[in-house]
């Protein structure tokens, strides 16, 4: 299970939503073998005045925010970081200097999702690769 949150100014992030989110999703299934009709994607566009970030940026700067169920071992998550920041490149030019992506990993235990909790699903994909 993952929910991903993508912030970012929203005269940059508001025409691109649709490419990015199927180059993170692509980037999902290829790095944690998520299934690919589970895509759980949530966009924040902010207005320049809300969204501060350092020097050295520019106003593609997108913050990617993956909150999933903990089990996916250190060489995955590196790897799907690599290829989120290659792929963003390459797909929409965004630098990976104006990139940064945090993963959130939780206990199935603490996700309450179609009415059970997240321990007691029967997932049809991996969580521990």
């Amino acid at each position: 299970m993952g929910q991903i949150k993508i912030y970012g100014v929203k005269d940059r992030l508001n025409p691109i939503k649709e490419t990015l989110s199927n180059v993170i999703h692509s980037c999902m299934v290829e790095a944690l073998g998520f299934p690919p009709d589970k895509k759980f994607h949530r966009f924040f566009p902010m207005d320049k005045e809300d969204f501060y970030y350092a020097s050295g940026r520019s106003e593609a700067y997108t913050v990617i925010e993956i909150s999933m169920f903990e089990g996916r071992t250190v060489e995955a998550k590196k790897h799907l970081i690599k290829i989120l920041f290659d792929h963003i490149n390459s797909e929409l030019n965004i630098s990976p200097q104006d990139i940064e992506i945090t993963i959130f990993e939780t206990p199935k235990h603490n996700w309450g999702i179609r009415g059970l909790l997240g321990d007691e699903l029967t997932l049809n994909y991996k969580v521990n690769i």
